[in-house]
């Protein structure tokens, strides 16, 4: 629409769509102008460096409330549920028994089927490292790191489905709705880095695993604690929708430095007039890194600077191995820039088979996707150890591999049916006591016999690795102080140094 002032010149009303093109055309608007302002001011004045205030930084470095071993964690997940006996749990008497009745009574029934035949592993046990510990042939690599790791071998779940199990083992709950254990420590914690985001999720480049987004979810804790996941893919941008379209041709650097100004002004005069609005202040803090992540994000996906022999060292041009060796090597380059969780699953959503399993959920053909997988973790796992170590990362990064939950000691054809009763989980570094075990199940591995240990145990060790006592970290919640581990929980430290 157009206006016909009486000096004769002439204007044009501008629609909404021009004004939010205008004054929103990059990600993170208001953000940049901050921080260029904020270079800016410390460039002039190097000596005396204008503070960030601390309402907008609720992602701000925290102290550890007591002795810390780790200051960042990576935890791989395996979505499907992981066969405990036909790898880290070494089950001779099982492998005595195959071929015979598991169950003489005919009244066990497992989660989807009537148990079959004991099997034992498809795969040899041998002896490793100096601490001797048996490690199935389905992780000849891996097996090579054992003298770093600690293994829970009694871990149990409240659930044989995929995704309550899923959530118990990110949560503690399995409901969905519940704070995530990476965002319960960045709520403790906060970030050493400004330019990513604190907690940071690698999915499989299949998909996502079964759950979801609610996996690495805030919960009722403010949503900037939420993880925040990045493309593996090397041909897709890091984070979906993080720059404007391409083909967007309103889209200036004047104009967005324009935009820019004017958001900024808007966003602190309606701060200062909410002043103590703590989600308003995350929302500002949100967009600020959203522009910091236009320059940080390609930078840490960027593996051109890395050597030939760490490149090989994570196998990336394997079709196979590749995609998840390129997710562990992003895991090191995010923990190395301050990133405080990194969550990497090792499995996508559980649908049926083409060639293999998209994730562990071994149920027609054990050894064809327990083959398949298990080569993937077992080189990716095994090079994020050693390039952790030879750089001197690994005594202050904490490193967990977990399932939601096992698979059982007697046949389902050729594959296992589910098995909340027993699974195993492991631990290296941050403070963990490598060659070292806690827990066993019982002679089958059906289930666990000495210490059984639940999410709880796992996240309150973790917890107490990262200097934060598991039952002092709360925050209240429709009248009840929530935990991380509910009420239950504690420490392993039969497992640490």
């Amino acid at each position: 629409m157009s206006l016909n002032y009486s000096c004769g010149r002439h204007g044009r009303v501008a629609s909404r769509r021009d004004f939010l093109q205008t004054a929103a055309g990059g990600l993170g608007g208001v953000a940049l102008t901050a921080m260029l302002a904020r270079h800016a001011t410390h460039a002039a004045t190097p000596q005396t460096p204008e503070p960030r205030p601390q309402s907008l930084s609720p992602l701000s470095v925290k102290p550890s409330p007591q002795p810390a071993s780790a200051r960042a964690v990576i935890q791989i997940f395996c979505p499907g549920g992981l066969s405990h006996v036909d790898s880290w749990d070494w089950k001779p008497e099982l492998a005595a028994r195959t071929g015979k009745p598991f169950d003489t009574t005919g009244t066990v029934q497992f989660f989807a089927s009537k148990p079959g035949n004991c099997q034992g592993s498809y795969w040899p046990f041998r002896q490793h490292g100096q601490c001797g510990r048996w490690i199935s042939d389905l992780f000849p690599k891996f097996a090579n790191c054992v003298d770093d790791v600690a293994f829970i071998h009694s871990m149990q779940s409240k659930s044989a489905l995929h995704g309550p199990a899923m959530f118990m083992a990110n949560s503690g709950f399995i409901l969905p709705g519940f704070p995530s254990m990476g965002a319960w420590v960045t709520y403790g914690l906060g970030s050493e880095s400004e330019n990513l985001p604190a907690f940071v999720v690698l999915p499989d480049p299949r998909g996502l695993p079964p759950g979801g987004v609610i996996n690495w979810g805030a919960g009722f804790l403010p949503a900037v604690h939420q993880g925040t996941t990045l493309n593996t893919d090397a041909e897709l941008p890091p984070i979906a929708d993080l720059f404007p379209p391409k083909g967007f041709a309103g889209i200036t650097p004047q104009g967005e430095q324009a935009g820019r100004n004017f958001l900024q002004t808007l966003n602190r005069q309606h701060a200062a007039a909410h002043a103590g609005n703590t989600e308003l202040d995350a929302r500002i803090a949100a967009y600020e890194l959203a522009a910091r992540l236009q320059l940080s994000a390609p930078e840490v996906t960027d593996l051109r600077g890395e050597t030939a022999a760490t490149k090989a060292l994570y196998t990336l041009e394997d079709e196979d191995i590749g995609p998840f060796g390129r997710q562990c090597l992003l895991a090191r380059r995010l923990v190395e820039r301050g990133v405080r969780f990194v969550q990497i699953y090792c499995g996508a959503e559980n649908t049926v088979a083409k060639k293999v399993r998209p994730n562990w959920d071994s149920h027609e053909d054990l050894v064809r996707d327990h083959g398949y997988w298990g080569r993937v973790l077992d080189s990716g796992a095994a090079a994020l150890l050693h390039d952790l170590k030879a750089r001197g990362l690994l005594d202050s990064t904490l490193v967990i591999c977990t399932s939601e939950f096992g698979r059982q000691p007697g046949a389902q054809g050729k594959g296992r049916d589910h098995n909340a009763g027993a699974f195993t989980a492991w631990l290296a570094g941050g403070g963990i006591k490598g060659g070292t075990s806690y827990g066993t199940t019982d002679e089958l591995g059906f289930k666990a016999e000495e210490h059984p240990a639940y999410s709880y145990d796992l996240h309150a060790t973790a917890l107490h690795l990262l200097g934060v006592n598991h039952e002092r970290l709360s925050f209240y919640h429709n009248g009840v102080p929530r935990r991380l581990t509910d009420v239950h929980g504690h420490v392993v430290r039969e497992i640490l140094s």
